[in-house]
């Protein structure tokens, strides 16, 4: 995320939500009926809906403004100090009606029921001087729809119609609701809810998507945005598609596949809401569509394997926070790699109890020395963060002619190792300051050195980590590549 994504401003209009997990353990069942007993429920409360939406681009760290409406009852209230709690401003349009909410009860991470409070959608109020105003001065504006009323009151909806033609607006819709408003520079609907507002359109409107057809593949849903495309007059829809990614179309028609990153299983609650806040945040910094798409596809991705909404806090400044990623230092490059990434998976992979391995280098020249040293690394845990040196650290370690690899490209050949997990660039001479952050449970190298060498080996005690040693195929190295290269081009 670049600095000037942390900057610009995001106003998020949308119902808000109360969500609440009931979390407990079941070892037992009870002896009227065969459903099994929550021991000891612990309540987990956290915005949900748009509320969720804001508070995750929040995380991405710019000032976010949340336009919703609220019930006068606790739970609005809530929604309200929690959301404050996450840095969002919050401008409450007023419900008349109960705020809702939605209660899961779970057993450890196993849901076993829903309970819905509220009932039908309440009345909103009217657009106010404050919405207008947050309006004409966002860098962005997400609609996170949910059918419940704020996207559709007239006064909002007129205010979002004259946004769109002042601000990149980003349309997360729901199959209650409304269609966007025209000039969206990006609506997010997932597969469900394209082929719904598909089948809706008149076949004149969507150039016959009203009739049925194929309801599978890449193929049918290229089809689908493409007639939303057209009928929401949008300048692109990117359809999301679980851990599949998502697909994006422009105006001119051309699909745009983002694949997910393989990250693990997870929770897959919010995702969409991560999607979307992703999107926008990177739209108020200046990107294009397709790379606001990618962002969103790697944080969703990450979001999802870090445990998803229910792994949220309302703290969002502090340095664990998995879905906040950490401000750069004075002068640095932008990470190679989606900022908070590492982080993310880390946090995934403790959830678990599993076990954080990490390793580091220049890794300038992929060799079978390093791809061995790789796998024998990911072989000692659950998962494997390489701390990459910046192209400056590798200029100081090894000479003014390296790196030949930018990091960007290093990282990227990397993460196509299926041993690789994450890749974090770090700009010192040794990775210290990234593992303080990281924590890993082992720090593997490669047999070259001795574990008494390793300058990082008394900081993972500190935490009860280990250093260790790995074996490392003989004769391969960067510089040897590098003087057969210079040879044989004589």
């Amino acid at each position: 995320m670049t600095a000037a994504a942390r900057a610009a401003a995001v106003v998020v209009v949308g119902d808000a939500l109360l969500d609440r997990d009931l979390v407990g353990t079941a070892g037992r069942l009870a002896p009227d009926a065969p459903v099994p007993v929550i021991d000891d429920p612990v309540d987990h409360s956290r915005p949900g809906g748009a509320g969720l939406a804001a508070a995750l681009a929040a995380a991405d760290g710019g000032p976010v403004t949340l336009v919703t409406a609220l019930g006068a009852d606790e739970a609005g209230g809530r929604v309200r100090a929690l959301l404050e709690d996450a840095g969002v401003v919050v401008i409450d349009l007023g419900l008349d009606g109960a705020t809702p909410q939605k209660v899961r009860v779970r057993a450890g991470t196993q849901s076993l029921a829903r309970l819905d409070y509220g009932g039908p959608a309440g009345s909103p109020g009217a657009v106010t001087p404050a919405a207008r105003r947050a309006l004409r001065s966002a860098g962005a504006v997400l609609v996170s729809d949910y059918g419940r009323g704020v996207a559709a009151e007239p006064s909002v909806r007129g205010a979002l119609a004259q946004a769109a033609r002042r601000s990149p607006l980003v349309w997360d819709p729901h199959v209650r609701g409304l269609r966007p408003v025209p000039g969206v520079r990006l609506a997010t609907p997932n597969r469900d809810e394209a082929r719904a507002f598909a089948e809706r359109l008149p076949a004149a409107d969507g150039d016959g998507a009203g009739a049925p057809g194929p309801r599978e593949g890449l193929a049918a849903v290229t089809a689908t945005a493409r007639a939303l495309v057209g009928a929401w007059q949008a300048a692109g829809v990117a359809v999301t598609l679980g851990a599949r990614g998502a697909l994006l179309v422009g105006a001119d028609g051309t699909p745009l596949a983002v694949p997910a990153p393989v990250l693990g299983a997870g929770d897959p609650c919010g995702a969409g809401d991560r999607f979307a806040a992703r999107a926008a945040v990177a739209l108020a910094a200046g990107a294009l569509p397709s790379e606001a798409v990618t962002e969103a596809v790697a944080a969703a991705s990450a979001f999802v394997a870090a445990g998803g909404a229910a792994a949220w806090r309302p703290d969002a400044s502090t340095a664990s926070d998995p879905f906040r990623p950490p401000a750069p230092g004075p002068g640095s490059p932008e990470p190679a790699v989606p900022a908070g990434s590492a982080a993310e998976v880390v946090a995934a992979v403790r959830a678990r109890g599993g076990t954080v391995v990490a390793t580091g280098g220049c890794f300038d020249l992929l060799h079978a020395g390093h791809v061995q040293m790789l796998q024998a690394a990911r072989a000692l845990g659950d998962c494997l963060v390489v701390c990459l040196n910046s192209d400056a650290s590798v200029r100081r370690l090894k000479g003014p002619e390296r790196p030949l690899v930018p990091a960007a490209d290093r990282a990227a050949v990397l993460l196509g190792l299926g041993c690789v997990d994450a890749v974090t660039v770090f700009e010192e001479d040794t990775p210290e300051a990234v593992l303080a952050t990281l924590r890993p449970h082992v720090w593997a190298k490669g047999a070259d050195y001795a574990v008494e060498d390793l300058p990082e080996a008394p900081m993972l005690e500190t935490w009860g980590g280990q250093a260790v040693v790995l074996p490392y195929l003989p004769g391969r190295s960067t510089t040897g590549l590098v003087a057969q290269a210079v040879t044989r081009a004589r």
